[in-house]
């Protein structure tokens, strides 16, 4: 018994030295170091939700269909691989990527002023109704988009990225809201507080402006660079004069012609776009602002030197793009049976 109140004394006096102890360290009352709170575990976002191997038991061969679907529309046509990554672009920084560019239907994002030149919905509507044969109900549009941007990357000489996969196709589509989308006349400040909102940094814009280095611009993007400028009844002063009098003059007839972004090796996946920079040669003015602002001109000529490093900051700019926003959650969107259409109620 003598043994046993012993034991309890010792344990009891360790016990107060503990509490001293941490009384001692931590500079807290002793009532408050005894309710010491565990930190709260951090919050599940929801591209956190998204996995690599999502699909490997449900729809195996989804990668596969949509890579060989891919191909099998540029081998046609070439110029649908930047417009697939500019669909996918216009998809993600309105909604999220969600695949609400995708549907159509009166006063849908699709039918924005903004939207007017967009192109590959095709494509992605082969792909999807391949998928649907294979897997029914199983791949949403979402990540069918966002993969055939990865594949249609790859196929114009660009780096390969992982695609995590788990999106759900969103239930809403608005047109007002498309037309935030950057149209190329905007100043940087502007351009980075879009992005910023988006969960996207400076680097993250002047890496997938590097996206214009294949594809296409209407001339109405840019024609006001090309006179009265700002008013001036001159040319904007930072365009290349022989680019201009010699080729974009010619070219623009009328505002939906189109012009290639890059004017050296436009169907080439390269620097190149950003070395036209330094020459006066970019077609937007969103595009030259980036080389002369102050704020983003360095990553402009750190790309323009190092492929390498764009190629790779590239991967990463993208699984960024591709994570903004999704929907993960089965009460927050749905996988559609066609990506035109929100699923019929049953």
């Amino acid at each position: 018994m003598k043994l046993c109140i012993s034991t309890l004394s010792v344990v009891l006096v360790l016990l107060e030295l503990f509490v001293i102890d941490v009384v001692s360290v931590t500079k807290l009352p002793i009532t408050a170091a005894l309710n010491v709170k565990k930190p709260r575990a951090k919050a599940v976002r929801a591209e956190d939700l998204l996995s690599f191997d999502h699909y490997v038991k449900t729809c195996p061969q989804a990668e596969g269909i949509i890579q060989q679907k891919v191909g099998d529309w540029t081998q046609k046509d070439f110029t649908l691989a930047a417009s697939i990554i500019r669909l996918h672009f216009h998809d993600c920084v309105v909604r999220g990527c969600d695949a609400s560019i995708l549907l159509n239907h009166r006063d849908s994002e699709r039918r924005a002023f903004a939207s007017r030149t967009l192109r590959g919905f095709e494509v992605i509507d082969d792909i999807k109704a391949e998928l649907e044969r294979q897997c029914p109900k199983t791949v949403s549009c979402a990540d069918i988009l966002t993969a055939a941007t990865r594949d249609a990357t790859i196929i114009a000489g660009g780096p390969f990225w992982e695609v995590p996969f788990g999106r759900k196709d969103g239930k809403f589509s608005i047109l007002k809201e498309a037309d935030s989308v950057p149209q190329g006349y905007e100043n940087i400040t502007q351009l980075i507080d879009f992005f910023h909102t988006r969960g996207l940094n400076m680097l993250d814009l002047v890496t997938l402006s590097g996206a214009h280095t294949i594809g296409r611009s209407s001339c109405y993007a840019f024609n006001h660079r090309l006179s009265n400028f700002n008013g001036t009844r001159k040319p904007d002063p930072s365009l290349n004069s022989m680019y201009l009098n010699n080729f974009l003059k010619k070219k623009c007839k009328n505002d939906l012609d189109l012009v290639y972004l890059d004017a050296i090796t436009p169907k080439t996946f390269d620097t190149m776009y950003y070395s036209n920079l330094h020459k006066k040669l970019g077609l937007l003015s969103t595009d030259q602002l980036l080389n002369s602002d102050e704020r983003t001109g360095p990553f402009v000529a750190a790309l323009a030197s190092q492929p390498g490093l764009f190629e790779s900051q590239f991967s990463v700019s993208m699984v960024k793009l591709g994570n903004v926003q999704v929907l993960t959650r089965s009460n927050e969107g749905e996988i559609r049976v066609n990506c035109n259409f929100v699923n019929a109620k049953k």
